[in-house]
């Protein structure tokens, strides 16, 4: 028997975790915590897990929603072997460890059972790592043949080491794809797909209720972009740009600085800092070994400023400049929401945002709001009179709905499992897929209901 169990997200983004049962063989598809929630709400459920076969757990990215949650359930369950990437598996050190740092300063609950650095540590050093389309085996601890599955990472082209999974049990396939993108970046090319047909289709629909029109490919977004800077830049102004501290910012820095050097955006001082410095050197380590637009260019080439080094954040407008700042979606409490809060008083600087912004964020507040407009970012702060310019762009590094179509035109699954997307986007990409692929069974999800193959 096989079968399927959102542990965490499933019908929303965030604490992705999805539990296999191949014929015994017990899988965990990827362990991350939601962002928007705190405490116990912001775990997967793994008290779904104690009376289930687990043995093994497959991670495909570095993100929070996907890995966060991952020593909370090595506490639960030691006995689990953990597989990713090499690349995942170095950038999971760094993000792990932040975690730590985060979660101590946003939780306060005395029942919450917090992991250490120390215990971050010994989990890096159980992760087996596999490089993409090498084929590794997952054993069945139970004695049973049957329960063996052969798996293979696939590059989903999202950020370093993100990967799609490929599981084999006797035949049967099911190929999870993760966070996936079909398009280049400035650093990241597109994913790579196995050249098989499958039985089931695990599909992420982030985007499937956007109207592709409004995705510009990364190149046109890019020159947009520096059609808005300049105007801001030459006036005299600086650009804020809230972003994920592992991905957009590698993306965003790389695309800026390549907009520089071709004469298409003013040479301006660019400010990073964080842990996001540090992912800089991950990405530049491991050019050589994964697949890149430019396997010679690298991060660290890029002058920058390191924004923590600053006497007064307002030094930012003594001169134009470019701040680079996570959290991508302006969280409360990060770099990126704190110089938000000064830069929407200044009237001749903007606020760039550059991707997905959850709905409960202060970044959606911002990027929704007009000039002149009075917002709150939160409860307990005062009305901010929004002074600033405010520009949205996409620079997406997730699949557009009709590319996830496309896995399924290619990978011609019987079952299509729709997970990673809110309501809108799983029901539009669950209604296109029916209209397109006779007899294929279309499953959306939901959290702690289980699903038979």
């Amino acid at each position: 028997m096989i079968s399927f169990l959102p542990v965490g997200g499933g019908n929303e983004i965030g604490a992705n975790c999805f539990y296999l049962n191949l014929n015994g063989n017990g899988i965990i598809l990827d362990c991350g915590i939601h962002p928007q929630k705190t405490g116990f709400e912001s775990l997967p459920k793994f008290e779904l897990l104690e009376n289930k076969s687990t043995d093994y757990v497959l991670i495909t990215h570095a993100h929070q929603d996907h890995i966060a949650a991952l020593p909370f359930l090595i506490k639960k369950f030691p006995h689990l072997k953990i597989y990713s990437t090499p690349q995942t598996r170095a950038l999971a050190e760094l993000t792990l460890h932040n975690a730590v740092s985060i979660l101590k300063k946003e939780i306060s609950d005395e029942q919450f059972e917090f992991y250490s650095h120390d215990e971050v540590d010994l989990l890096i050093k159980m992760i087996n790592y596999n490089e993409y389309e090498k084929e590794f085996l997952l054993q069945s601890f139970h004695q049973n043949k049957d329960a063996n599955v052969v798996a293979n990472f696939y590059d989903a082209g999202h950020i370093l080491g993100s990967a799609g999974i490929l599981l084999d049990n006797n035949g049967y396939k099911i190929f999870y794809t993760g966070d996936i993108n079909l398009s280049n970046q400035a650093i990241q090319t597109s994913a790579f797909l196995p050249k098989t047909k499958v039985d089931t289709l695990i599909l992420e629909t982030t985007y499937g209720a956007t109207d592709s029109s409004k995705l510009f490919s990364w190149q046109k977004e890019a020159e947009r972009f520096a059609k808005e800077a300049n105007m801001i830049l030459t006036s005299g102004g600086s650009v804020l740009i809230p972003v994920f501290a592992l991905g957009k910012l590698q993306e965003l820095l790389a695309t800026i600085w390549l907009l520089m050097q071709k004469g298409k955006l003013s040479p301006v001082d660019i400010f990073t800092g964080g842990i996001g410095t540090k992912i800089n050197r991950v990405y530049d380590y491991n050019r050589y070994v994964v697949n890149r637009v430019d396997k010679e260019f690298e991060l660290s080439s890029i002058p920058q400023n390191d924004y923590t080094q600053l006497n007064s954040p307002d030094d930012l407008f003594k001169n134009p400049s470019i701040v680079l700042a996570s959290s991508g979606m302006m969280i409360k409490g990060t770099t990126s929401y704190d110089l938000a809060k000064r830069f929407l008083l200044r009237r001749n600087s903007a606020i760039f945002t550059v991707g997905y912004m959850d709905e409960n964020t202060p970044g959606y507040k911002i990027a929704n709001s007009r000039k002149g407009e009075k917002i709150f970012l939160d409860e307990s702060d005062k009305a901010i009179e929004v002074k600033c310019e405010i520009k949205n762009f996409r620079f997406s590094a997730h699949a557009k709905r009709e590319e996830l179509i496309s896995i399924v035109k290619k990978l011609k699954p019987e079952n299509v499992i729709l997970v990673h997307g809110d309501l809108e986007a799983i029901n539009w990409m669950g209604k296109e897929i029916l209209s397109n692929f006779k007899g294929t069974k279309v499953h959306s999800t939901i959290c702690c209901k289980e699903i038979v193959l």
